[in-house]
């Protein structure tokens, strides 16, 4: 995963999304800089993060003299100005960093920030409205997370018939096509749980699969 092996981040556009996320990276001890225009955004979260430095993120030799260069992702968390998104995702591709995770505004901005080289494009806006749509119309559904349009990672309250009954005798992977990754009981989580555990009322399944599959047991419905 790519959380496991970067530590060192830059990022570009201090909005929600983006101040977000850098003082999320830097309270899980990730050395974070911080780039904006805006002084006094700067000067707001300079305390929650290792750097954050005032520069217009278009102009290649202040990237360069900040040693952008040196970070192992750069996330561009500008989506109002297209343009300035843009040409920031060309110039920390052209001088070196790995991965570049960028915002978009709409798919043709999508499109054009991949083709500049943007490792993975977001529209967080959107994915949380399509997690929070989910949550309120699916009966059983804890939380939900969608690696793709056809793959979901779901929590889900085990139905009435599991109770009692052994991860064996329910045979998911045959029965729905979904494979068990843990279950919650609590605060305690138990990761990859054998066959023979038995679920008892309140257990939570965190559970991986197709849409297809997942609306079988009634998590996500459309």
């Amino acid at each position: 995963m790519l959380m496991a092996k970067k530590r060192d981040f830059v990022v570009f556009g201090l909005g929600k999304f983006g101040q977000s996320v850098a003082q999320t990276l830097s309270m899980n001890g990730c050395d974070v800089l911080a780039i904006d225009k805006n002084e006094e955004i700067i000067q707001d979260i300079a305390s929650t993060v290792t750097h954050a430095v005032q520069a217009d993120v278009t102009d290649q030799d202040a990237l360069s003299a900040l040693g952008v260069r040196n970070f192992d992702a750069a996330i561009i968390a500008i989506s109002n100005d297209m343009q300035s998104s843009i040409m920031a995702t060309i110039l920390v591709k052209e001088l070196g960093v790995p991965y570049v995770l960028a915002k978009a505004q709409n798919e043709i901005h999508k499109k054009v920030l991949e083709k500049v080289g943007a490792d993975k494009v977001v529209f967080p806006e959107r994915e949380i409205g399509v997690r929070i749509a989910n949550n309120l119309i699916s009966e059983n559904f804890v939380d939900y997370i969608e690696l793709s349009e056809d793959y979901s990672i779901v929590e889900v309250s085990i139905l009435d018939e599991w109770i009692g009954k052994s991860l064996k005798e329910l045979d998911m992977r045959a029965k729905y096509g979904i494979n068990v990754m843990a279950i919650r009981q609590g605060a305690n989580i138990s990761i990859t749980p054998g066959p023979d555990v038995t679920l008892k009322e309140g257990d939570v399944l965190v559970v991986i699969g197709s849409n297809k599959d997942l609306k079988k047991i009634n998590i996500i419905k459309h």
